[in-house]
């Protein structure tokens, strides 16, 4: 039986110089792709624990065709891969939302891959909000203006067509959208994307114990892959006959 709720995770199929230029000059390209791999890895497993009883299948959204062995090797064997080649992303979230209703999944949740610690509760709220009869839209928001996770019941392709993505107006003029359709929408605790040096540092100020912005209301998700990328990068730049005084 095909469960009801299908979780697309959308994200392109890390590789040194490609994705996530804007971290290139903190990081490097090579450095970059690695965290990259760590936040599909992270994202994933946090899908992967939410509660059994919220029947789903996993997606993963990627680009470029022909990578599927690299991004396998990120995924557990039960993620299905569908390629998704297009201009802007809205093609692509309007494209497989049409593909995802079609093949009998009653809602679609589509998460980024740009959100390592993405609060699972959020995750688990969305597919919550998502359950009860009527037509409706859920959106968790950016601190960058955008959105991280997308979820819908019905095929809305104006909330994707003509969108001025990556800018800070793709939350307010969805909401904006769905208000114009009479379309009700659950908003959920904003989060934060890791596109920026200034993310990045957000990030790291996360994993020291701190608040990663002021007003955050939720705990973030583990992420163990991208801690234990960032320790290992930390334990590389000091000199070894420092590292014995360590923990």
């Amino acid at each position: 039986m095909t469960p009801k709720i299908a979780i697309a995770l959308v994200c392109k199929t890390p590789a040194i110089g490609r994705g996530k230029s804007r971290l290139w000059p903190l990081l490097g390209q090579s450095r970059t792709a690695q965290l990259s791999a760590c936040f599909i890895r992270d994202v994933a497993e946090t899908l992967a624990a939410l509660p059994a009883t919220l029947s789903r299948q996993c997606y993963a959204l990627f680009s470029p065709a022909g990578t599927e062995a690299v991004l396998r090797e990120l995924l557990t064997s039960d993620w299905q891969l569908i390629p998704r080649e297009a201009d802007d992303v809205g093609q692509v979230l309007e494209a497989s939302l049409k593909v995802l209703l079609q093949a009998g999944h009653n809602s679609v949740v589509f998460v980024n891959s740009d959100s390592p610690s993405l609060p699972g509760v959020l995750i688990e709220e969305a597919i919550t909000a998502l359950r009860p009869d009527g037509d409706r839209v859920v959106l968790g928001p950016s601190l960058d203006g955008g959105y991280n996770l997308i979820g819908l019941k019905g095929f809305h392709p104006t909330l994707f067509r003509n969108m001025a993505w990556s800018t800070p107006a793709v939350f307010s003029t969805t909401c904006a959208r769905a208000a114009q359709m009479g379309l009700p929408v659950h908003v959920l605790h904003k989060w934060y994307d890791v596109d920026e040096a200034e993310d990045f540092q957000r990030l790291k100020a996360e994993f020291d114990g701190q608040s990663p912005f002021p007003d955050a209301v939720v705990q973030g998700g583990p992420a163990r892959y991208t801690r234990a990328l960032l320790a290992a990068w930390t334990a590389a730049e000091i000199p070894p006959s420092q590292q014995a005084g360590l923990g």
